[in-house]
């Protein structure tokens, strides 16, 4: 039983990026854009008045999700509209949620 378990252990590399993803999500105001961003693509100025927050510290947070690669973006003119990376991130997101929902 523990060679099985031995074989199916995460990498040290897989830890790594696990552990930084889940450090990413443990801020409030990168959860409240996710939550947004899971409903629908924004730009910087209107994630900021959605969240009533500055563009700036908006873009920060979105630069920190971008990283992780939980976000991405799209240019169109001036502008850069963020969406959740990929079906990944709207499953664990909406996963998470189910969970802290469940009685």
């Amino acid at each position: 039983m523990v060679k099985k378990i031995k074989r199916q252990n995460l990498s040290p590399g897989e830890v790594a990026q696990l552990t930084a993803v889940f450090k990413v999500l443990g801020d409030e105001t990168r959860i409240r854009i996710l939550s947004v961003l899971a409903e629908e693509e924004l730009c910087v100025q209107d994630l900021a008045a959605a969240l009533k927050m500055g563009p700036s510290a908006i873009s920060h947070q979105l630069r920190i999700l971008r990283g992780a690669r939980l976000v991405k973006y799209r240019r169109q003119g001036k502008h850069r509209y963020y969406s959740l990376d990929d079906e990944h991130v709207m499953a664990l997101f909406a996963m998470a949620l189910e969970h802290i929902r469940h009685d």
